[in-house]
C-alpha cells in the first residue's frame, strides 16, 4: 500500500454491535431480520444526519467515522433512543439492542474508504464494555464534547482492553431528556435532516423562496431570481453552509413554520422574504430568523427602482452573512461574489432560462438557450448567461435529443470556456466547463474544474455531486462516495433526490458494497416509482447479491416503464476503466437479464 493509497487524519469512531443477535436468530429468524433491517436504517439515518459517514454494515455490527465527536456522540444517542421506542411494546427478551463504543483518534482511511488502525480498534473494544442499549465514550471523546452535548458522563475509570497497550479511560453516556427530544425531532422520512441543536456546531443557512406579492404572476420568476441570487450570494462566503436552491424551493407557495423547516432542512437559520414590482419601481423585505428559538434576528426594507435590484441582492447577503458571522468584513464577501450583469434585462433573460433549464425536457431546453442566447446579446460578457447556453448543448446529451454529439460538446466546450474566460471567479463557469469536459471523455480536466468549483462555492451542491460522481467514474471511489453524501446533506430535499440515489447506488456497486448500494436503490424506487433508472439499479444490486429472481422482477418493472431500457443498457460504459465496466453489468449476465459476452459464452 502506497501513500496515494491512503490518508491519515483524525476521527470519530463508531462501533456498534447487536447484543444477543445468535439466540434471538434462533428464536425467531424472520422477525430479528426485520429487526435489524430496521436498526441498520436508524443507524444511517442518524449517522449521517450528524455528518456521519457508514463504512460497514457487516453481519449485525455498524462501523461508522465522523467528523466530530459531538456528531457522533448526538448520533449514538439519537439511534438508542429510536432504537428504544421502537422496543416498547416487545418482550425484554425479544428486543434487539445495541452496544455502542466511540472512541476519538488517528484512523488510516483507505482510497475505498476503509479504515483502520487503533481508533477503530479502541472504539470496538468500548462497544464490548456497553450493556445493550448503552453508549460508551473514551477519555478522547468526553474531553471533546464536554458541554457540547445534552448528556452526562459517568467516569468508569481506566479500562483494559484486548490488544490495546495502554489503558483507555471509559465514560458511559446518560442523554438528559433534550436529547430525547432532539431525537424525536429528527424527521425519519426525509432521514437527513439535522436538528437545530446538531446545526448550531455549523449554523447553517436555508433561503425559502421570496413571495411575489405583484399582481402580476408573470414576476413569479422574478422573485425566484432574487432568490436564487441571495442563495448564490451566501453561499460564496465560506463560513457556513447554505442549503442548495432545490431543497428549498419546496417550500414555495405554502404556508410553513420556520422551526419546522429548519428540522426537516438541518439548518440553525431560516431567511424568508417578499417582492413586489410595479412598473420601474420594487420593494423588498427580508427577514432572518434563528430556528432555534424562532426569534427575528433581522428584518430589512427597500424601496428602490428596479435598476437597483442587484445592490439590494448585495445589501441584504452581507447583512445577513456579518449577523449570523460577526467578524465578517464586507469585502470578502464581494470579493468572492461573481461578476453580475448591470443590465437588468440580460439578467431577467438568464433567471427565466435557469427556469427553463431545472424543468430537464427537450421542449423547455431548447426554449432556455433561447433566453440564454437573449441575456448574451443584451451583455455579450455577462459569464452566467454563457454558462447557461453551455449546459443547454450538455444537456441535450443527457436527454438524448443532440443531433450529433461531437457538435454538442464542441458548442457545450465553447460556450463554457468562455464563461470562465469572462469571470475566472464564477463557480457556475467553472462547473459548466467541468460538465463539457466530462462529456468530452477528459476525465482529469473535468475533476480539475470541478474543484475549482467548488473551491469558490463550497455549498454549490451540484458541483459537489458532480465532482463525486466524476471522481467514482475516473476510479477514485472512495472519494467519490464522501463527496456524493457530502453534496446530499446541502440539498436533503431536493425533488429529484432518486436520480442522486441512483448515482450513489451504482458507485457502491462499483465499489462492491452491495447491501449499501441496495438500501440506496431501494430509496431510489420509494421516490419516484416511475424512473425506470431506479428499478435498472435496483435489478443490477439484487443480480450482484445473487438475488436474480427479485433482479428480474426489478429489471421488468424497469421495462414497463420505459420497454427496451435494460437491453439498452447491455453495453454500458459509464466508467473510465473497462474492467469496472465489466463488473458493473456482471451480476445482471449472471442472472440472465443481460446477454453474456463473447468471453463469457
Amino acid at each position: 500500500m502506497t501513500g496515494a493509497d491512503f490518508d491519515q487524519r483524525l476521527a470519530a469512531i463508531l462501533a456498534a454491535d447487536a447484543a444477543g443477535y445468535s439466540r434471538l436468530m434462533s428464536l425467531d429468524e424472520r422477525a430479528t431480520v426485520v429487526a435489524l433491517d430496521s436498526a441498520r436504517a436508524a443507524f444511517r439515518r442518524h449517522i449521517e444526519s450528524h455528518r456521519g459517514r457508514v463504512i460497514d454494515t457487516a453481519g449485525d455490527s455498524v462501523l461508522a467515522r465522523f467528523d466530530t465527536a459531538a456528531g457522533a456522540v448526538s448520533a449514538a444517542l439519537a439511534v438508542q433512543h429510536e432504537l428504544a421506542t421502537l422496543g416498547e411494546d416487545m418482550p425484554d427478551d425479544r428486543c434487539l439492542r445495541f452496544r455502542v463504543g466511540l472512541h476519538l483518534g488517528d484512523v488510516i482511511v483507505k482510497s475505498d474508504g476503509t479504515i483502520y488502525g487503533d481508533g477503530v480498534n479502541i472504539a470496538a473494544r468500548l462497544q464490548v464494555l456497553a450493556d445493550p442499549g448503552q453508549v460508551i465514550v473514551s477519555d478522547a471523546i468526553h474531553g471533546a464534547v464536554r458541554g457540547k452535548v445534552s448528556a452526562s458522563f459517568t467516569d468508569l475509570g481506566e479500562q483494559r482492553v484486548k490488544n490495546i497497550a495502554y489503558p483507555v479511560r471509559a465514560y458511559a453516556v446518560t442523554p438528559h431528556d433534550a436529547c430525547a427530544t432532539e431525537a424525536n425531532s429528527i424527521d425519519a422520512a426525509v432521514g437527513q435532516a439535522e436538528n437545530a441543536h446538531a446545526a448550531t456546531e455549523t449554523p447553517s443557512i436555508a433561503v425559502l423562496p421570496f413571495t411575489n406579492l405583484s399582481s402580476d404572476a408573470e414576476q413569479e420568476f422574478f422573485a425566484d431570481g432574487l432568490t436564487e441570487e441571495i442563495i448564490s450570494m451566501l453561499a460564496a462566503w465560506r463560513a457556513f453552509p447554505v442549503i442548495a436552491r432545490n431543497s428549498t424551493f419546496i417550500y414555495k407557495n405554502k404556508a410553513v413554520d420556520a422551526r419546522q423547516v429548519a428540522r426537516e432542512l438541518g439548518v440553525r437559520y431560516i431567511v424568508e422574504g417578499s417582492v413586489r414590482r410595479g412598473g420601474q419601481k420594487i420593494r423588498v423585505a427580508a427577514q432572518l430568523i434563528d430556528a432555534a428559538n424562532g426569534h427575528h434576528l433581522l428584518a430589512s426594507h427597500y424601496d428602490r427602482d428596479v435598476a437597483d435590484l442587484f445592490s439590494i441582492q448585495e445589501e441584504i447577503a452581507v447583512s445577513i452573512a456579518a449577523t449570523v458571522e460577526p467578524e465578517l468584513e464586507r469585502l470578502e464577501i464581494l470579493k468572492s461574489s461573481t461578476k453580475r450583469t448591470g443590465n437588468i434585462a440580460a439578467w431577467e433573460c438568464c433567471v427565466r432560462g435557469n427556469s427553463l433549464l431545472n424543468a430537464y425536457t427537450p421542449v423547455e431546453n431548447a426554449k432556455a438557450r433561447g433566453m440564454f442566447e437573449k441575456a448574451i446579446t443584451l451583455d455579450a460578457s455577462y459569464s452566467d448567461a454563457h454558462a447557461g447556453l453551455a449546459f443547454t448543448y450538455l444537456r441535450e446529451l443527457l436527454l438524448e435529443v443532440a443531433d450529433t454529439r461531437e457538435e454538442s460538446v464542441a458548442r457545450g466546450l465553447d460556450a463554457a470556456r468562455r464563461a470562465v474566460a469572462l469571470d475566472g471567479s464564477s463557480s457556475l463557469a467553472h462547473l459548466a466547463l467541468g460538465t463539457a469536459y466530462i462529456w468530452a471523455n477528459k476525465h482529469d480536466l473535468s475533476i480539475e474544474e470541478t474543484r475549482i468549483a467548488i473551491q469558490l462555492n463550497p455549498s454549490n451542491f451540484h458541483a459537489c455531486l458532480a465532482l463525486g460522481n466524476r471522481l467514482d467514474l475516473a476510479g477514485h471511489s472512495g472519494e467519490g462516495l464522501a463527496m456524493m453524501e457530502r453534496a446530499l446533506k446541502l440539498n436533503p430535499r431536493d425533488p429529484r433526490t432518486h436520480v442522486y440515489y441512483c448515482y450513489l447506488a451504482r458507485a457502491l456497486v462499483n465499489a462492491k458494497r452491495y447491501e449499501e448500494a441496495l438500501q440506496w436503490a431501494h430509496s431510489a424506487v420509494r421516490v419516484k416509482p416511475d424512473f425506470p433508472q431506479s428499478h435498472f439499479l435496483l435489478a443490477l444490486c439484487m443480480s450482484h447479491l445473487g438475488r436474480c429472481d427479485e433482479a428480474r422482477i426489478a429489471a421488468a418493472d424497469c421495462d414497463q416503464i420505459n420497454p427496451g431500457f435494460v437491453q439498452k443498457r447491455r453495453h454500458w460504459n459509464a466508467y473510465r476503466d473497462q474492467q469496472a465496466n465489466t463488473h458493473l453489468l456482471a451480476g445482471l449476465r449472471k442472472c440472465g437479464i443481460l446477454p453474456k459476452t463473447s468471453t463469457e459464452k
